[in-house]
């Protein structure tokens, strides 16, 4: 199976956990999607029904057949093949407008994380702690946290089918989204506006997790990167600093404090590299560090052509960056 054909399989089969609602929010719009989907079927069932009624009980094509029986003008007939339309748009509005007022409530005045999208990676800002992070999202179970949605470059839409609608992210018009889950678990969400050459891959981890290891997570996130110990990581942060990655990262504790590429202070805790095209395994970023081209075409980060030396120092460096 070719990446791209891998790609496809893998969000259809995350896509299908829109029908595995774990917050109150998701919850509310799979249901309202369940009355909808019986309402439909019922009106199709109708409408076929009478239609074989008309095919089957009045032959047309057989000589001497009586025809059907002519209603125009009925009052009683026209009154009621308009009032129940008219009931079942009411009723679907007044669901739908619940529906809302569950999965969409108004923001507070300060967002719990601010969510950014970028050519194509996710990052996420904390707000009260200040941390920042990228393609790896936590939250605490059973809270709803605020989340506002903003853009860099263009058009992209964050969605997590099991905890929450789609909304876009529009650059210099933020939008607003609570999320919830009811039990701890990662959780996969995506970006579903295309958004350039690698919007299939500009993916994001949501973990949702007790109140207590958030909270360490969270103090963790805030920590300066470690001094590195060996030779050869002394010599990759040494080898970072003079290269132009400053220009585009930061990591606390040394002088990259950029913000165009995502922050690296804490890379090699999270579980994915490229905003989810590999697992984030010593191997993958050595493939990425040699090319990422190779590994992400149209990522951002150009080809430094580092030897293999060069390589080794810098991995043996960022994998220190826990």
């Amino acid at each position: 199976m070719n990446l791209h054909s891998f790609s496809a399989a893998f969000l259809v089969a995350d896509v299908v956990k829109v029908f595995n609602p774990q917050s109150p929010q998701a919850r509310a719009i799979f249901d309202l999607a369940i009355v909808v989907i019986v309402v439909m079927v019922v009106i199709f069932a109708v409408v076929v029904g009478i239609v074989m009624y008309a095919l089957l009980g009045f032959p047309r094509w057989r000589e001497g057949e009586r025809d059907p029986e002519q209603v125009e003008g009925n009052n009683t007939i026209e009154i009621v093949w308009t009032a129940i339309p008219l009931a079942i748009v009411t009723i679907l509005f007044v669901l739908s407008a619940r529906t809302m007022g569950i999965s969409d409530p108004p923001p507070p005045p300060k967002p719990d994380i601010v969510v950014i999208g970028h050519q194509w990676w996710w990052e996420a800002r904390y707000t009260n702690s200040g941390a920042i992070v990228a393609n790896e999202i936590h939250i605490p179970v059973g809270k709803a946290v605020a989340l506002r949605l903003d853009s860099v470059d263009v058009l992209h839409e964050f969605w997590v089918p099991e905890l929450a609608r789609k909304l876009t992210t529009v650059p210099g018009h933020p939008n607003h989204l609570w999320i919830q889950a009811d039990k701890p678990a990662t959780y996969l969400g995506f970006c579903t506006e295309f958004c350039g050459t690698q919007h299939a891959w500009m993916h994001f981890l949501l973990v949702a997790e007790p109140q207590e290891e958030f909270q360490k997570w969270e103090q963790a996130q805030l920590a300066p990167a470690p001094p590195p110990a060996s030779e050869n990581a002394q010599k990759g942060l040494a080898l970072f600093e003079q290269m132009t990655c400053v220009n585009c990262h930061a990591i606390k504790g040394t002088i990259a404090s950029a913000t165009f590429g995502p922050d690296l202070t804490h890379f090699a805790s999270r579980k994915q590299l490229g905003a989810g095209i590999v697992a984030n395994t010593p191997e993958n970023l050595r493939r990425w560090l040699h090319d990422p081209q190779q590994v992400k075409i149209g990522a951002k980060m150009p080809n430094f052509k580092f030897t293999d030396e060069q390589v080794t120092q810098l991995a043996d460096y960022i994998e220190t960056l826990k």
